[in-house]
């Protein structure tokens, strides 16, 4: 249902990735059923894109939680390669962006 509304509006993949290895990506794809849909999942284990993005999570109150510099939460929309909006949810008192995560939704 969703994926055909998403497709009606010329969305032709979704990318999902995190600062993990392919392994753990794999299996969270297998548990959300995302098989044979426009949703991908990537891993970043090295943060090289994260970082690329400017978009690592280093703060201490996190940090302290997470162990190992993680992303923040963010969505972006690309057209044809070109970044036209970026969504980051995370502000000075929040920088995981755990208070707010609507804030990072595509359609902000």
């Amino acid at each position: 249902a969703k994926e055909d509304e998403l497709k009606a509006k010329g969305v032709s993949d979704v990318l999902v990735y995190c600062v993990n290895d392919g392994a753990v990506m794999t299996a969270w794809a297998e548990d959300q059923g995302v098989e044979g849909s426009i949703i991908t999942f990537l891993g970043d284990p090295r943060s090289e894109v994260t970082e690329a993005l400017g978009l690592v999570l280093d703060h201490p109150d996190p940090m302290s939680v997470l162990g190992n510099p993680r992303c923040k939460r963010f969505s972006m929309l690309i057209d044809d390669g070109v970044i036209k909006t970026i969504n980051v949810a995370a502000a000075e008192d929040d920088p995981a962006g755990d208070d707010n995560p609507t804030v990072s939704l595509v359609d902000k």
